[in-house]
C-alpha cells in the first residue's frame, strides 16, 4: 500500500449515483469489480474543461469542435510514435458504436466476422445484431501469456469473411499484441481481403514500460487499409461522456460512415468533447500515476492468485483488468463462488469462456486487498 497518490487513495462513494457498476449490487455486502470503468475522480485538468464548458451554458448540437482531432493526433504521435493526418478521424459516441458502424459499413447480411476469444462482450453479440455472422477463433496460452493461434484463424476464414476485429491490447486477457504478430495479421487479412478493424482503447494503459503498437502504424497494405477506434474513456474514467473516435485512412469509407449508422448513432455531446480534448493534452502526468499503480495493484493479484490452489492468471501486458482462470478449483460456478463470498467479478461466460472470471484492479489498493482476501475466500 505503500507510494499510492493520494488521489487514488480514496474515491467517491458511487452508491445512488446510477452507477451500473454499483447498482448490481445495492443493498448486498459485495464488492463490485466488474464493470470496465475506475472508481476514481477523472483527473483535475480534465474537470475543469469540463466546468468552462458548462459555464458557457449552450448545449446545443456539436460537431466535432475545434482541437479534437489535432489534440488526438498530437497525442497519438507523442505517445504512440503514429503521425496521421487529423482529417482521417472521425468523432463516434463510442467504440461500441464503432464496431456496430463497421459491421454494417463493411458488411452484408451473412458475411462473416471474425473475433478472437475470449473477448469483450459486444464483439459476440454486435455481428448478429446487425444480421451478420460472428465466427470466434480462440486464443491459446503459453507458459505466460495469451496468443493466436494462427492454424484456428486460418481455418476459420472462408468466402464469406469480410472483417477481422481485433481488440488490441486485449480485452480481457490483457495481451498486447507486437509488431510481428500484427505484420502476420495483416498478411492474412491481405491474403484473404478483409478488412482489420482494431478496437485500441486500452493502448494508453500499457504495463511495466511495455509499448503500444497501432496496428494502422504499420507500413503493410492491409494496415493502411484498417479501420482503428480510440477513446480517452478507460484511461482518464470518462466512460460516461461517451465521446471516441474511428482514424479511417479510407476516404470513401470515410464519407459513408455517418449514415452506416442508419440514425441510430447519435452525435457526441459536447461535454464529451470538452474532457476528451483535455485528456489528451494535459492528463499525461495523473496517466503516469495511475500506471505506476495498476502495475502495482496486478502484482498483487499475481501474488494472491499463485497462493489459491486451482487458481492461475497470466500477467497482463496492459489494462487494469485480471483474467483469472478457474477451471482447476472445483467450483462448479466460479461466478456464484464469489458472489457468495462478496466478491462481484465479471462472468468468464460473457466472453465466451465458462470457468473464468474477470476483475478489475482500478480500485483503492485497500479496497483491492479486501477483493483479494475475498477471492481466497470464494475458493477455500
Amino acid at each position: 500500500m505503500t507510494n499510492q497518490p493520494q488521489r487514488f487513495a480514496t474515491c467517491p462513494d458511487r452508491r445512488g449515483t446510477g452507477s451500473e457498476k454499483w447498482d448490481r449490487y445495492a443493498g448486498r455486502d459485495i464488492i463490485p469489480v466488474w464493470v470496465a470503468d475506475m472508481d476514481f475522480q477523472a483527473p483535475p485538468e480534465v474537470l475543469a474543461a469540463m466546468h468552462d464548458r458548462v459555464d458557457h451554458g449552450v448545449f446545443g448540437y456539436t460537431h466535432e469542435p475545434p482541437g479534437f482531432r489535432e489534440s488526438l493526433a498530437d497525442h497519438l504521435a507523442t505517445r504512440h510514435r503514429w503521425t496521421i493526418d487529423p482529417d482521417t478521424i472521425v468523432a463516434t459516441p463510442g467504440v461500441v458504436n464503432g464496431l456496430a458502424i463497421t459491421a454494417r459499413l463493411l458488411a452484408r447480411p451473412d458475411d462473416e466476422i471474425l473475433t478472437f476469444t475470449p473477448v469483450y462482450p459486444p464483439f459476440l453479440s454486435l455481428p448478429g445484431l446487425a444480421e451478420r455472422r460472428c465466427i470466434r477463433v480462440p486464443l491459446a496460452t503459453s507458459l505466460d501469456r495469451w496468443v493466436i493461434d494462427w492454424d484456428a484463424l486460418e481455418h476459420a476464414a472462408s468466402p464469406r469473411t469480410r472483417l477481422l476485429w481485433l481488440c488490441h491490447p486485449h480485452n480481457p486477457t490483457g495481451t498486447a499484441f507486437g509488431e510481428d504478430d500484427l505484420l502476420r495479421m495483416a498478411e492474412f487479412a491481405e491474403r484473404h481481403r478483409l478488412v482489420i478493424v482494431s478496437d485500441e482503447i486500452w493502448g494508453d494503459l500499457m504495463l511495466d514500460g511495455k509499448r503500444h503498437v497501432p496496428l494502422a502504424s504499420l507500413d503493410h497494405p492491409s494496415a493502411k487499409k484498417a479501420v482503428t477506434l480510440v477513446a480517452p474513456s478507460k484511461t482518464w474514467n470518462l466512460a460516461g461522456l461517451g465521446c471516441a473516435a474511428a482514424i479511417v485512412h479510407d476516404d470513401a469509407i470515410r464519407r459513408r460512415w455517418r449514415a452506416a449508422g442508419g440514425g441510430l448513432v447519435p452525435m457526441v455531446n459536447p461535454i464529451g468533447y470538452a474532457a476528451a480534448i483535455a485528456a489528451w493534452r494535459h492528463g499525461e502526468s495523473w496517466r503516469q500515476e495511475l500506471l505506476a499503480l495498476l502495475g502495482r495493484h496486478h502484482r498483487l493479484v499475481q501474488e494472491a492468485v499463485a497462493s489459491i490452489p486451482g487458481l492461475t492468471c497470466r500477467p497482463a501486458d496492459a489494462t487494469y483488468l485480471a483474467w483469472i482462470d478457474c477451471r482447476e478449483s472445483g467450483a462448479i460456478d466460479p461466478q456464484a463462488a464469489c458472489e457468495a463470498a462478496g466478491l462481484g467479478p465479471s462472468d468468464g461466460r460473457d466472453f465466451g469462456a465458462p470457468g473464468f472470471i474477470r476483475i478489475n484492479v482500478a480500485c483503492p489498493t485497500d479496497r483491492l486487498v479486501e477483493s483479494l482476501r475475498r477471492l481466497a475466500r470464494a475458493f477455500a
